[in-house]
Formats: structure tokens, C-alpha cells, sequence
């Protein structure tokens, strides 16, 4: 295989590992999941977390089960990818419990997005490459949009990952976005609730150089200035390559308050990407090295920064 694969294919038949860090399913959707699997060509393997009990009303499991489920699937030689079930809340109580070198070893993807975002930015902090994705429980039930995105990660997924892709269609104009040079830098972020709760814990990354992601639901402007501003007053907006921005769905615009933020930073910003709680959601190569040209309103794989 050639060896600019930064991921490599899985082929149909492949085993995705389903383990559950974040919140319980909601009813009916876990009976769905071995079904949804198995029309998209994969093998699943679910593991106990999955089906709970829940703890605390809003956890899939105990955290020890939750942690185990996750040693278990980077470890298990059958598993050739790592499916988070659905998001919720759960994963950053995990965070100083888990094994981070088996977790940080493992060439595996982890496929999640949400309170996953926390395991992502664990992982890249080894240079791990995973995949800002929809999930089964939480996204690929949801009537043709949701199969649609699950087809595109399954895509995403067979076709590997390689320098010199190109992700996703062009966005839409969009007048949050500012064009400038092409920059590089490792696509990291995610879901800025989460990110931000990060703060102030060893695991917040450091984000100067980086294409910063950021995608939020269910956050009322005024919730996303104050996020914002915790950003700012930590010093985490400085020196920052670029910012890509996907969807803020479920609540009243932002984008007055992500101008205000955002626009004197003077880096470059692409909004309107399609990624985030909304539809579509399309793949999203966290932890790999990306140049973003705004001007163009595109998105690359690249080899390396620079």
C-alpha cells in the first residue's frame, strides 16, 4: 500500500469496535445498529458500555465499564476502527482514568464527534489521525439525511486517507469567512462547549498553529460569546493558522458574535462548513495536517506543515 496513506482503506467486512464513553442510547436506536452496520458492509462488534445499565441518568455505564470497553477495542487485534455510539456527556470524566499510551499507540480511528471531541484531542496529542463523524445511535437512524451521512463515512472510511485529498464540496459563500493566505497547521477542535470545559485540566491542547474546528448545538449567542470569551481571556485565540467553522445549529444565530470574536484575529476563516450537529455532517480528518485556503473555499490533506 502506497505509504502517503495517513489512514489506510477498510476494506467491506471490516470491523468497527462500538464502545459507548458519552450518554445511553436513546430508545429504540441501539436495536438499530448491528442492522445499520451490517447494510453498510461493515462487521460490528458492540461492546458492554453499549448497553449500560445507565448510571446517573445520563451516563451509558460506570465510568469503569466505559474506560474498560475503550482499552478493550484499541486492544482487540478484530477491531479495525473505533466507533463511539452517541455523544452526550461523559467522555472527559474518563480522561485521567484511561491507559493514554494505549489509546495514543493505536493506529485505529476513533469515529465520533460531540463529547467525543475530548478523545480526539487526547489522541492527537501523538500525532492519532480520527474522524469527526456521525454516529449510529445518535445520527444514522435519522430518516434518508442521516443514512446519507452515514454512506459518506462509510465512503470516507473504504477510501482511506492519503496527502493531497481534498475534503468535502466547496462550501457556500458565507460572510463569516475571510479569506488571506493558504495556511497549514493539524485540524483540531471539534465541539467548542467541550473544548472549552477543557481549560484549566492537563488535557487542553495547545492550539497555536493549528486550523481550529469549532461546531456547537442547542447554544444561544449569548452562550457562545461566553465560551468565546473564556477562549480569549485564556489566551487560546492567539496564534492560531486558521479557523474553520461548521455548523451552530438548534439556537438563534451566532455569527454576530463569531464576527466579533473571530474577525480581528486577522488569520483566516472559513464558515459554513458541512460538519456538526446539523445535516449534513460530513467526515472530518481530526489530528491530520491540513492547508486551508479560504479565498478558494477549500480544504486539503497535506504531508506536513510548511
Amino acid at each position: 500500500m502506497s505509504s502517503d496513506f495517513l489512514l489506510p482503506p477498510l476494506p467491506s467486512g471490516a470491523c468497527l469496535g462500538v464502545v459507548a464513553p458519552a450518554g445511553p442510547p436513546r430508545e429504540g436506536t441501539l436495536a438499530q445498529v448491528l442492522p445499520m452496520m451490517e447494510r453498510l458492509g461493515w462487521r460490528a462488534k458492540l461492546y458492554p458500555s453499549c448497553s449500560g445499565p445507565a448510571v446517573l441518568g445520563h451516563l451509558a455505564a460506570s465510568d469503569e465499564q466505559r474506560v474498560s470497553d475503550l482499552h478493550a477495542a484499541f486492544s482487540d487485534p478484530e477491531v479495525d476502527a473505533v466507533v463511539g455510539l452517541r455523544g452526550g456527556y461523559g467522555c472527559m470524566r474518563l480522561l485521567d482514568r484511561l491507559d493514554v499510551a494505549l489509546l495514543q499507540s493505536s493506529s485505529k480511528p476513533l469515529i465520533g464527534y460531540s463529547d467525543l471531541t475530548a478523545l480526539h484531542l487526547l489522541r492527537q496529542g501523538a500525532g492519532r489521525i480520527g474522524w469527526h463523524a456521525p454516529m449510529p445511535a445518535s445520527d444514522w437512524h435519522r430518516g434518508e439525511e442521516g443514512w446519507a451521512d452515514a454512506l459518506a463515512l462509510t465512503a470516507c472510511l473504504r477510501q482511506g486517507l492519503r496527502v493531497g485529498d481534498v475534503l468535502g464540496p466547496t462550501p457556500a459563500p458565507h460572510p463569516l469567512t475571510r479569506g488571506g493566505p493558504v495556511v497549514q497547521g493539524v485540524l483540531t477542535g471539534g465541539n467548542l462547549a467541550v473544548l472549552v470545559a477543557l481549560m484549566g485540566t492537563p488535557f487542553m491542547p495547545d492550539l497555536r498553529g493549528c486550523v481550529l474546528f469549532l461546531e456547537d448545538v442547542g447554544e444561544d449567542p449569548y452562550k457562545i460569546d461566553r465560551l468565546f470569551c473564556q477562549l480569549r481571556l485564556g489566551g487560546h485565540l492567539n496564534g492560531l493558522a486558521g479557523v474553520l467553522l461548521g455548523s451552530f445549529s438548534d439556537a438563534a444565530s451566532p455569527d454576530e458574535v463569531l464576527a466579533d470574536y473571530l474577525h480581528p484575529l486577522g488569520c483566516p476563516i472559513m464558515a459554513g462548513w458541512p460538519a456538526g450537529h446539523a445535516t449534513p455532517n460530513l467526515p472530518l480528518p481530526m489530528g491530520a495536517c491540513v492547508a486551508l485556503d479560504a479565498r478558494a473555499r477549500t480544504l486539503a490533506v497535506v504531508a506536513s506543515r510548511g
